[in-house]
């Protein structure tokens, strides 16, 4: 089976997958008439998302979901019934209360499809490229969670008809996924026992647990920025200096850049080692973060480029991450290993995506992304820890 076409799949069931993630906050704008949406019930649209995806985590992970069922047909599923939910949203919901649930199912659904992703292309490329391989399936839930942006903005869809959009995109990927995907010759043979112990199991191990904490600290910050960069844009003053919409902007400086910057990443983990690469996007990050306030009233062509470096530095690291763990963690129960490390990861996500608005609204959104700097920056202290460590995270033979 061709190597290239099974990766080609996998990134496609990604970013078409994905697309209901963010179909929400790109229509932000538009509730804010239709429901009278305030600013807290954009967080909960978010937050709804985030919390059904740690409990999708969760349980897939207490039940070893990830490595007892066959991937291919847990993607399939995964993406079908977060379509579903989306398009019950879209074609029935007209209040905020009754969406909130309904987003909380839609992120319950997605952890079959992130992780599974990961778990899949792994199978697909042995120790000397995947760390880039794993570049192209970050690079693909990047598109795929900033594709809503793109449709509200350069369309003239109502927000029902972004949301069906990004919907039918999530029912392609189950067809995708159940016809085309298959686990590759590096797939880790099926675990023999249920064993969710190994969630905390994997803390007392050194290159796991520092592998974590890198990536808790990448947490921190990414869903926090995708999240309100658009509020921190049009705040500038400079949004109609831009030269496209601020959704298309995004799209493109979280999207496109965030996405060259997976590769990049990816393909400095192969040719550098591991630790080195995520430590690099972490400072590149942490530095945006502090250097928000000073890009804040700058024109807007140096606050667009501004905000496609820090698009790039603040996801290429979360491929690094994936392959770090794929590679220390017991290779039975590598799935559960990942979605672990997702579920924690995205639960922190709730806590920056809540407090950002709320220190914005003490200090201005000038200075709002200041909080999320803490987190890259521990986070490259984890990464500079585990560089000390030898053999797997090493250059691949190739790198040299």
């Amino acid at each position: 089976m061709n190597v290239g076409l099974q990766r080609g799949a996998i990134a496609s069931v990604q970013v078409l997958g994905l697309a209901v993630w963010f179909s929400m906050s790109a229509v932000v704008p538009s509730l804010r008439n239709a429901w009278g949406l305030t600013d807290g019930g954009a967080v909960w649209l978010t937050a709804s998302v985030q919390f059904g995806f740690v409990a999708g985590a969760l349980t897939s992970t207490a039940l070893n979901l990830a490595d007892r069922v066959p991937s291919p047909r847990l993607l399939s599923v995964s993406a079908a019934a977060a379509a579903t939910c989306t398009v019950v949203l879209a074609v029935f919901v007209d209040q905020f209360s009754l969406a909130v649930p309904l987003r909380f199912l839609t992120g319950v659904f997605l952890a079959g499809v992130y992780p599974v992703g990961m778990k899949l292309m792994a199978s697909w490329a042995g120790r000397a490229g995947r760390g880039l391989t794993m570049g192209v399936l970050i690079a693909a839930l990047t598109l795929g969670s900033t594709l809503p942006h793109l449709i509200a903005g350069v369309g003239s869809l109502p927000w029902r008809g972004v949301l069906l959009a990004a919907a039918t995109a999530g029912f392609l990927a189950s067809v995708i996924s159940l016809l085309f995907v298959r686990p590759g010759p590096h797939a880790a043979p099926a675990a023999p026992v249920r064993n969710p112990r190994y969630a905390l199991t994997m803390f007392t191990e050194r290159g796991p647990r520092l592998a974590n904490l890198g990536y808790f600290g990448h947490m921190w910050e990414l869903y926090a920025l995708w999240t309100w960069i658009p509020t921190f844009l049009l705040t500038t003053g400079r949004a109609e200096e831009l030269p496209v919409s601020v959704e298309t902007a995004v799209f493109l400086t979280m999207g496109i850049g965030g996405a060259i910057g997976c590769l990049l990443g990816g393909w400095g983990a192969d040719r550098f080692g591991r630790p080195p690469a995520a430590l690099a996007a972490l400072l590149v990050s942490g530095v945006c973060c502090l250097l928000s306030p000073l890009l804040f009233p700058a024109p807007a062509a140096l606050l667009l480029a501004f905000c496609t470096v820090w698009g790039a530095a603040v996801i290429a690291d979360s491929g690094v991450f994936s392959t770090t763990l794929s590679e220390v963690a017991d290779q039975r129960y590598v799935g559960t290993a990942l979605t672990a490390q997702t579920a924690i990861g995205f639960a922190l996500t709730v806590i920056t995506i809540q407090l950002t608005p709320l220190l914005a609204e003490a200090a201005g959104w000038r200075y709002a992304f200041l909080l999320l700097a803490p987190g890259p920056l521990a986070g490259a202290v984890a990464m500079r820890a585990l560089g000390r460590r030898a053999g797997s995270l090493a250059p691949s033979p190739q790198g040299k």
